[in-house]
């Protein structure tokens, strides 16, 4: 298969480009495009065939859901069979943007889509190109993040070509996301809501709204063989290709630890550190230092988070040592993704 790739700024749409997007979507083919949070691989999700043919792309299990991305609020309604005044809310505050919500879902949305389940996921984003485009592909487009399962989440256009030139019809390239992460998933399809992911909408920022939440113990808690209630949890995911390890403990502890292996590390093995802008010079023996930002800085952290995991990846990195984030409104979420690409692997050095 060729790849169409086309490029168009977000500030002054090439409509050319998201007709020929939307057609493609339309006739069941398959369109990476930017969102504010990652890229995403888009198909028809009211299409079985089409939305299968993400799971083949991928290489993604078929009990992983994808998420339903609209261009409109009234969307849901039309797929979603309880629309609670708690969702009703939410939206009102965080759409269009990077959350996604969890509902019953109706018959017009196939289990091709939503990996076996009753429910729907869904999601209306802010960026000017997704929303654009999803119009133009007819109003419900099921989509993951544009990226071989299991690798870290694109950011790029180029990230996406990285991973899926060949096997799929078209690439939109708006540049980079803004956000870098993916959307923050709440379930709110039974019972008290609960937080599934994390992401840029924080949990303090769900609470604001709409009071009591619950959290998914597994995905949130230390138990690594609870079983998450978004099937997708379960899989392993972000990961670059060298042996990760998170260092966690006081800067003084950790800076230490990670010099020292960088001046014990044997001949031949490349190393790689991911770590913040005042530690940097520390680390400048390393084959390869990634600069997320100043450490306080989450938003940058998010921001550069997956690029510097793909940079470890693009410099045939053996071993990737990452400092531990700060605490911040972003760090619960950035914390999970560098769990998920670790394999949990993280050694305590107080």
């Amino acid at each position: 298969m060729d790849t169409i790739y086309k490029r168009t700024d977000p500030g002054n749409i090439d409509m050319s480009v998201i007709s020929e997007a939307g057609r493609i979507i339309r006739a069941g083919g398959l369109v990476a495009f930017p969102t504010e949070t990652v890229y995403g691989l888009g198909a028809d999700a009211l299409n079985p065939a089409a939305a299968s043919k993400i799971y083949e792309a991928k290489g993604r299990p078929s009990d992983n859901p994808l998420i339903v991305h609209i261009a409109d609020i009234g969307s849901v309604y039309e797929i979603a069979a309880d629309v609670t005044p708690e969702a009703e809310a939410l939206a009102k505050r965080y759409w269009p943007g990077p959350l996604t919500m969890i509902f019953k879902g109706k018959d017009i949305v196939p289990k091709e889509t939503t990996g076996g389940l009753d429910t729907v996921a869904i999601r209306f984003p802010s960026h000017p190109v997704a929303k654009a485009f999803i119009a133009s592909a007819g109003g419900y487009v099921a989509a993951p993040s544009a990226n071989i399962s299991g690798r870290p989440s694109p950011t790029t256009g180029d990230h996406v070509f990285c991973d899926m030139n060949g096997r799929i019809d078209m690439i939109i390239d708006s540049g980079y996301c803004n956000i870098g992460i993916e959307s923050t998933i709440i379930d709110l399809s039974a019972g008290t809501p609960m937080m599934l992911r994390p992401g840029y909408v924080s949990e303090e920022d769900l609470r604001e709204v709409i009071g009591d939440i619950e959290k998914d113990p597994a995905v949130f808690g230390n138990d690594t063989s609870a079983k998450p209630k978004a099937p997708g949890m379960k899989y392993r995911h972000y990961a670059p290709k060298g042996e990760m390890l998170i260092v966690s403990g006081s800067k003084e502890r950790v800076r230490s630890y990670i010099m020292e292996r960088i001046e014990e590390k044997p001949e031949g093995v490349r190393l790689g550190v991911l770590t913040f802008s005042e530690d940097a010079p520390a680390f400048e023996g390393a084959d390869l230092v990634a600069d997320m930002g100043r450490s306080d800085n989450t938003d940058m952290t998010a921001h550069r988070l997956y690029d510097s995991l793909r940079r470890c990846d693009d410099e045939d990195i053996d071993i990737i040592l990452s400092e531990e984030p700060c605490s911040g409104r972003l760090g619960p979420a950035i914390m999970n993704r560098l769990i998920k690409a670790a394999g949990h692997n993280i050694i305590h050095v107080d």
